[in-house]
């Protein structure tokens, strides 16, 4: 895995797509696991962030709350026709997670739509704290 301090990476799974992502906080690695997921859908380094979504998420514990949360984030995309080109997290607990997706509605002109995602699974979500680095992983049915 990168050393960086935060990032995301995909990681392959019969069928479907992983995404491993870290910070130095779970708020940081929960926004790089959307901004992975998203990234699937449209490249981010094409969109500017002219607008702004709020989402949130709860639920029971932190790896259903991860999977909620990627699932809140593609609703936003998918309901709204909203590109994603950066992901903030302002809160996050084990059982609440509260954010912004910065983009722009989608342009069929200048983003190239990718990968079709249709929603997170509970199959191999995972999130931990290793080294004092916090990392998730979540894999997403395509």
């Amino acid at each position: 895995m990168p050393e960086s301090d935060a990032g995301h990476e995909q990681f392959e799974v019969e069928a479907d797509v992983g995404i491993r992502a870290w910070g130095p906080t779970r708020a940081e690695a929960f926004a790089q696991a959307a901004l992975g997921v998203l990234a699937l859908v449209a490249d981010p380094a094409t969109v500017a962030p002219r607008e702004a979504r709020e989402v949130r998420a709860q639920a029971d514990g932190p790896e259903t709350l991860l999977a909620a949360w990627i699932d809140e984030c593609l609703y936003v995309h998918e309901i709204e026709a909203f590109v994603v080109s950066r992901v903030e997290v302002t809160a996050c607990s084990d059982t609440v997670v509260h954010g912004r997706l910065h983009g722009e509605p989608l342009d069929a002109d200048r983003h190239r739509l990718g990968t079709v995602v249709k929603a997170a699974t509970l199959h191999g979500v995972s999130v931990q704290v290793r080294e004092g680095r916090h990392e998730v992983e979540i894999i997403v049915d395509v």
